[in-house]
């Protein structure tokens, strides 16, 4: 690694921090120093690196390195306090990341789940926020629900690119690690599975280098195997939660097309072997569809399903969209629905919407300004 490559210190682990200071004539300890200031610190310029000697600093700034920090573009609150961000790279691309203060971490004793209803939760803990991360630009998976499929797939984010979306929230928002309990949710545009390397490099930065605890992370698949069962080996990992959406292959793939390559029989036989931590389950997602997958017997086709797995389900009324042909189902289906899961003694929760008024929440993400004017 040579100072004279175009390189962006932010996306870097501590090991390949300490090779570039090597290769370049500086001590081993710079690396560590280099860490603290991008990872810990949060700088965004070389410039504000004042533990590294000026000449070092110098001939990085001339060769073209820079830490490499997103930008935030625009900022959208809403009426509960969530924001969406949109926040840019280098090369004119962009994504939205939301923020979610005071709630929406997760159960109550383990941190993971971030959307689940909040009665299941410290409703008192003003030191919890949730940031939902995004892994690509746009998304390949055309889920006919979610807007972010509209967008096609752009290109897949940097480990750099996905780290630093939580990076620049956390400085936004004034975060002190060691203080808060900040949750992640790799939920955003894209499906995390098909950029895994990168995914899985930014989850080991934000463990080892930022200082959030794998245990405070939630990773959602729209259900790509071989990557789960991939996943499973992983000695440091988030917890997994699948995109299920339907309680049949027909069903399925007319809302899920990846259905088609993966189909549910693969999917469940992956998620029945996947290793559990003891009383820790895995989360099932289901998106509700006004007349489409959300009738009493959809509930229990998913009994049926699920038999076998120790699994919880989030059920999530769909959140509307311009060009989504499907409606938000009714109140009293969607409880329903969950009572009907619940009897069978699968634990089974409502997600509630969080930044619906600025297209914040599941399935709305898509990089547009003018949607806003539509809440």
């Amino acid at each position: 690694m040579s100072v004279t490559a175009k390189i962006e210190l932010l996306g870097l682990n501590l090991q390949e921090l300490t090779s570039l200071a090597v290769e370049n004539q500086q001590p081993a300890f710079r690396g560590k120093q280099l860490a603290e200031a991008v990872y810990r610190q949060w700088l965004s310029s070389l410039d504000q690196v004042s533990t590294l000697p000026q000449g070092f600093r110098s001939s990085m700034a001339e060769s073209g390195i820079e830490i490499g920090w997103p930008e935030i573009l625009k900022r959208f609150v809403s009426r509960d306090g969530t924001v969406r961000y949109l926040i840019g790279f280098r090369d004119g691309e962009s994504v939205e990341t939301v923020w979610m203060p005071e709630g929406d971490g997760g159960e109550a004793g383990d941190g993971s789940d971030a959307y689940e209803d909040l009665e299941q939760q410290h409703a008192h803990d003003w030191h919890r926020a949730t940031i939902c991360v995004s892994s690509q630009v746009g998304c390949a998976v055309n889920c006919q629900f979610c807007l972010t499929a509209k967008l096609g797939l752009k290109r897949n984010l940097t480990s750099g690119e996905i780290a630093g979306q939580v990076l620049v929230v956390l400085r936004d928002n004034n975060v002190e690690i060691s203080k808060e309990r900040i949750n992640l949710v790799f939920m955003g545009m894209g499906e995390p599975f098909l950029n895994y390397e990168n995914f899985m490099k930014a989850v080991h930065l934000l463990v080892e280098e930022v200082g959030i605890p794998a245990s405070r992370m939630t990773v959602s698949t729209a259900g790509i195997v071989p990557r789960i069962e991939d996943f499973a080996k992983e000695p440091v990992r988030p917890k997994l939660a699948i995109s299920l959406n339907a309680s049949n292959d027909d069903l399925r793939e007319s809302v899920m097309p990846l259905n088609r390559k993966y189909d549910l029989q693969q999917l469940l036989d992956a998620a029945k072997v996947f290793p559990l931590k003891n009383r820790e389950r895995l989360t099932f997602e289901y998106v509700l569809l006004k007349g489409v997958n959300d009738r009493k017997e959809n509930a229990r086709e998913v009994v049926r399903l699920l038999n076998g797995i120790r699994a919880k389900v989030n059920l999530i009324a769909l959140n509307p969209g311009p060009g989504i042909p499907y409606a938000t189902p009714e109140e009293q289906d969607v409880l329903e629905f969950q009572n009907l899961l619940i009897d069978a003694g699968i634990p089974a929760f409502i997600r509630r919407p969080r930044g619906r008024d600025i297209y914040a929440a599941c399935g709305q993400l898509k990089r547009t300004e003018e949607l806003v004017a539509l809440r």
